[in-house]
């Protein structure tokens, strides 16, 4: 991996470059922009970039990156790397704009750094650089093959036509929509996204991903909360009978086949990739034992609760436990509240998957931890930029 000399010069000044970091980033997509303010309008998320989570997850993975070799030389951060494929194949990233981000990426770093940013130093850390990227270049390019061979579409975005539209709360919208060419559906694992993109109003075309809701009869489909610009702009103008732009099914986490034990853990909108695992389970006739635990606000803020009700009651070995921080009429009290797992028996053997905003899933993990279940077994999915990579989940 990272050669002798480069993780001594990399270990030394990894607190150094760590903790300037949050400038670099900054920095580093200010020139990027500049230079390619194209990127900006049709391929980062404006809404992410100008809130800063953006930057805050290219922080964290490049620091936890270079922690990781120095760490464990021996082992790469695969699970890391995968995270960060899946969602480069999903909205078009290349190999050649690996040497865009290089070439901006370290002009930041010597601005913010200057004089400390010695020729050792530099060829170290671009050692570190091109390990990550030629990393994820390599499964990026098997991601791609994977896709290619599951679909009959040669282009990354395909046109569908929306067939139907279903409103699950005031804000959470369902879209069922079919390939406009007539060829087959691509492949999805339950808990996987899509990619869709989409022209605003000044034109420019912004990507999104939304989680796979559930199975439907030769369709997709795909559930959006309000909550920005593209979300706000599909529940406006995106009716039957419209057409709009996907990229193939992507995402590594997903539900694994087996017999164990499976906890479904989500608050929120997260809840979108657990019922279509759940609807997957019960489709299959599985029988697993099956606990599906869920956080929301209110009753009339849970998306998909009649989904959660009908599904559970056609499992064989099913249970959901439902928590609402300001549940409407009566409600049962040691189920009002934030999810709390120590009311709920957690079987030898489980894996879980989780999937909410980030205080959510650190809780549930410590819950699920303190109850006996490896690390390992824990899977996790964050709407939005990752900024959990590297942090131990």
């Amino acid at each position: 991996m990272l050669s002798a000399k480069s993780a001594e010069v990399v270990e030394a000044t990894l607190p150094v470059v760590g903790g300037a970091i949050g400038d670099i980033t900054p920095r580093f997509y200010d020139r990027l922009f500049a230079a390619h303010p194209e990127l900006l309008r049709d391929l980062f998320n404006r809404g992410n970039q100008a809130n800063g989570t953006q930057r805050e997850a290219l922080a964290g993975s490049i620091a936890a990156f270079a922690a990781a070799l120095i760490a464990n030389p021996d082992q790469r951060p695969d699970a890391m790397l995968a995270r960060i494929a899946h969602k480069h194949v999903s909205v078009g990233i290349d190999n050649e704009q690996y040497k865009v981000v290089h070439e901006h990426l370290f002009a930041a770093i010597v601005d913010i750094l200057g004089e400390a940013v010695t020729p050792e130093v530099a060829a170290a850390w671009d050692e570190v650089y091109w390990l990550m990227a030629n990393a994820l270049m390599a499964i990026e390019e098997r991601l791609r093959a994977e896709v290619a061979a599951g679909t009959d579409q040669t282009d990354l975005w395909r046109p569908y036509t929306v067939v139907a539209r279903h409103q699950e709360t005031d804000t959470v919208t369902t879209y069922l929509v079919r390939p406009a060419d007539d060829g087959s559906l691509p492949a999805s694992r339950p808990g996987q996204y899509v990619s869709v993109r989409t022209e605003l109003a000044d034109g420019a075309h912004q990507i999104r991903q939304y989680s796979l809701s559930g199975g439907a009869d030769n369709a997709l489909r795909f559930s959006v909360k309000r909550d920005g610009e593209v979300s706000g702009h599909l529940h406006d103008n995106l009716h039957a009978g419209d057409t709009v732009e996907l990229a193939p099914p992507l995402g590594d986490i997903f539900l694994a086949e087996g017999d164990g034990p499976v906890l479904l853990a989500s608050a929120g909108i997260g809840n979108t990739p657990m019922t279509a695992m759940l609807d997957h389970l019960a489709a299959t006739g599985s029988a697993r034992q099956v606990i599906s635990v869920h956080g929301d606000r209110d009753q009339l803020s849970h998306a998909f609760r009649a989904d959660l009700e009908q599904l559970t009651a056609k499992l064989a070995n099913a249970t959901a436990h439902v928590f609402y921080e300001q549940p409407l009429g009566e409600w049962p009290a040691e189920r009002t509240g934030l999810v709390n797992l120590s009311t709920v028996e957690v079987p030898v053997g489980t894996t879980a998957y989780l999937c909410g905003p980030l205080p959510f899933l650190r809780a549930v993990r410590g819950q699920l931890i303190e109850a006996g279940v490896p690390a390992a077994d824990i899977h996790y999915e964050v709407f939005g930029p990752d900024l959990w990579l590297g942090a131990g989940a």
